[in-house]
């Protein structure tokens, strides 16, 4: 599986440059909509990102299964080179849609102890909103 498509580097590329750009004007960083969701379909890894450098260094909340999600720096390249039992790779969650800035993902995570549990909050609390309580 391709993990980062053109459209998808675009995008991510698209929040780098406005992150830079922020930084540079001494303005507050964006809180960009996480792009890409990828996870270890063998394991409990999941990682959500919202920017990429021209290196292929990837930005975002990642959750190695240990229960302290934590926002920092993986590269595209270490993803594609991971070899899992059974002949797979780091998967991209291709239904993935971001609904909520990083820095949401990145409490609710804390809180929980779990990307995955948290997205499933999320997901109910928004549902709840919606439906008028």
């Amino acid at each position: 599986m391709i993990l980062v498509t053109p459209e998808i580097r675009e995008a991510l590329r698209s929040n780098d440059r406005a992150r830079r750009s922020a930084l540079a004007k001494g303005q507050r960083e964006p809180d960009p909509v996480p792009v890409v969701r990828f996870f270890n379909p063998v394991g409990a890894a999941t990682w959500l990102a919202t920017e990429i450098d021209e290196n292929g260094i990837m930005f975002g909340l990642a959750d190695l299964g240990f229960g302290s999600p934590e926002l920092g720096s993986f590269a595209l390249e270490e993803m594609e080179s991971i070899r899992l039992p059974f002949g797979l790779g780091i998967e991209r969650d291709i239904l993935f849609e971001g609904a909520f800035p990083l820095s949401v993902y990145a409490e609710a995570a804390r809180r929980a102890g779990s990307l995955v549990l948290a997205e499933r909050h999320l997901r109910k609390a928004a549902a709840s909103l919606k439906g008028g309580r």
